[in-house]
């Protein structure tokens, strides 16, 4: 089973941007459509973005459409978030997933090999 290690977390202003990195633990991760889910306490995780194990389609979840890019480079073994335009109510910790269930969900019981997160924080 894969291991994910995410980072890049950390504080901003709205407006602001960060990039967020995962790191797979082995080559199996090119195997594999990958994704990135976010989760505020008290609420349920939720779904940002999935991206092909080619890298070559993502699709987002409506809220952050035309602000977050995701990718990957599979010759490091690593999936990519990119945040722009950064609101307050994007923060959340942000995990790295591996996606195991069909093309286009965004569910979270499609997902797993949940990374420990990294806490992303935007201040108004």
């Amino acid at each position: 089973q894969v291991q994910l290690v995410e980072s890049g977390g950390g504080y901003v202003q709205a407006g602001g941007s960060l990039r967020l990195s995962c790191v797979a633990s082995n080559r199996g991760f090119i195997n594999f459509h990958m994704g990135w889910f976010r989760q505020v306490p008290g609420k349920a995780r939720e779904f940002v973005v999935a991206i092909s194990a080619s890298g070559s389609r993502t699709y987002y979840a409506d809220f952050v459409k035309g602000r977050f890019t995701g990718s990957r480079d599979n010759a490091k073994n690593m999936v990519l978030l990119q945040m722009n335009s950064l609101k307050p109510e994007d923060t959340a910790v942000y995990y790295c997933v591996q996606m195991k269930g069909p093309w286009g969900s965004q569910r979270e019981a499609d997902f797993g090999s949940w990374g420990q997160g990294t806490q992303v924080t935007v201040s108004s």
